[in-house]
């Protein structure tokens, strides 16, 4: 017999069965700030989630709390479609300045709405009436949103089943090291883009993650990432990049794909770009490919003014001065060595890891075992989540922010998970 808590009941009885990572957590949380949580009970959790990558600057970072309480407390615009707002203008003044400037970005600003689906959409719509062609590439375990044109270049099979119609314009092909370095890069791609027999319709354009994180935290290397730039070129395609988990500075630079000195032709941002967990979202393109009619995509809540205001203090706090790469490939660092002492502890055998900067994936050849290692690190006072396409991945999300004996902590408490999951 379950017995459903007092505090919980409100949750099971009334809200959706669709919830999902309230079922790894049992608890009401309360309060929350850096790299902490609260719940009712007393209970505090090291977060290890971030907002699944949202909460970059960590929980009610007091320098964006301070500019948004103050923006508020002066009747400052909350809603403002696509207006012009003061708050607006300094967001874009600082983007510019802080972020495309110095990395020589020549990218129109679009917003599309306030989460990262939208983004893809717009990024995919655009892709489409500039090429005037249909189908978009994808790669194997890509996950690019919920709404039906991302999760029509979605991998996952699950995700692609709750459509409940036929996802279309799609074609897979394979990520970086899909076939465990057997295969040259993109020989079967470019076999069939020359072959007038293979049945595949010239893409407009292919969208990549650089670092898939629902897919499992799959890394692609920086050639592979030049040689598609390449190809896209060769073959008159527009690359899209998705950088809304893995952007913001999650691998260290601030955009996820400067590492391979690539310039995507369309980048997508959402998830941290607000700094504060405030839905926002971007598209970025090159200037000559800004056809867009007035008004020919639009949305009610794409001009989140609170969100500008605390997003423009993150760019402002964090990004101007060149110090959170540096800190967050120093964590990476971290993490690294951590995850290679838990992996030699069990001398290489069952379990592997990957990743960049701040985004790290323990997986397990028991798939059932990532699962019982978050179930762990939760009574433990860890908060983690699985990736993966069988759930056999432990990700490893923390703030940007997070201290080194933060990251000491939470590191120690994953490997007493794993430990005591054998």
């Amino acid at each position: 017999m379950t017995i459903t808590p007092p505090a919980l009941s409100v949750f099971q009885t009334l809200e959706s069965e669709v919830r999902s990572y309230c079922r790894g957590w049992p608890a009401v949380f309360d309060r929350a700030q850096g790299s902490y949580l609260h719940d009712e009970d007393g209970h505090t959790y090291l977060d290890f989630f971030a907002g699944a990558g949202s909460l970059n600057y960590g929980h009610n970072n007091p320098v964006l709390k301070r500019a948004l309480i103050d923006y508020i407390e002066r009747d400052g615009i909350t809603h403002g479609l696509d207006m012009a707002t003061a708050a607006k203008r300094a967001f874009l003044e600082s983007f510019e300045n802080i972020v495309l400037r110095p990395r020589d970005l020549p990218y129109k600003v679009m917003f599309p709405g306030p989460t990262g689906t939208n983004a893809v959409e717009a990024a995919l719509k655009l892709a489409r009436k500039v090429k005037q062609r249909e189908s978009i590439v994808s790669f194997t375990n890509a996950f690019h949103g919920m709404s039906l044109g991302s999760l029509a270049v979605t991998g996952n099979a699950f995700k692609r089943a709750g459509a409940g119609i036929p996802l279309v314009h799609g074609t897979p092909m394979p990520f970086d090291n899909y076939f465990d370095g057997q295969v040259p890069d993109f020989l079967w791609f470019e076999r069939l883009l020359e072959d007038q027999g293979s049945g595949l319709n010239k893409p407009a354009a292919v969208i990549v993650e650089t670092v898939q994180g629902e897919g499992g935290i799959n890394v692609a290397r920086p050639e592979w990432l030049r040689a598609l730039k390449e190809l896209c070129e060769r073959q008159d395609m527009l690359l899209i990049v998705d950088d809304i988990q893995m952007g913001c500075g999650r691998t260290g630079a601030f955009f996820s794909f400067e590492e391979a000195g690539i310039t995507p032709d369309i980048v997508t941002l959402s998830k941290s770009i607000s700094g504060y967990g405030l839905p926002m979202s971007l598209c970025l393109f090159r200037p000559e490919l800004d056809i867009w009619e007035p008004g020919e995509h639009n949305g009610t809540f794409r001009g989140n003014n609170p969100a500008f205001v605390t997003a423009a203090a993150a760019l402002t706090t964090y990004w101007a001065d060149g110090q959170m790469e540096k800190q967050t490939l120093a964590r990476g660092e971290q993490v690294e060595r951590a995850l290679l002492s838990v992996v030699d502890e069990f001398g290489g055998e069952g379990v592997s890891f990957r990743g960049r900067g701040l985004v790290w994936g323990m997986e397990f050849d028991d798939k059932a075992r990532a699962g019982k290692v978050c179930a762990r690190a939760f009574e433990l006072g860890l908060l983690l989540e699985t990736s993966g396409p069988e759930s056999e991945v432990v990700k490893l999300l923390p703030p940007l922010t997070v201290s080194a004996d933060e990251l000491d902590e939470g590191l120690r408490i994953l490997a007493r998970a794993v430990r005591e999951t054998a």
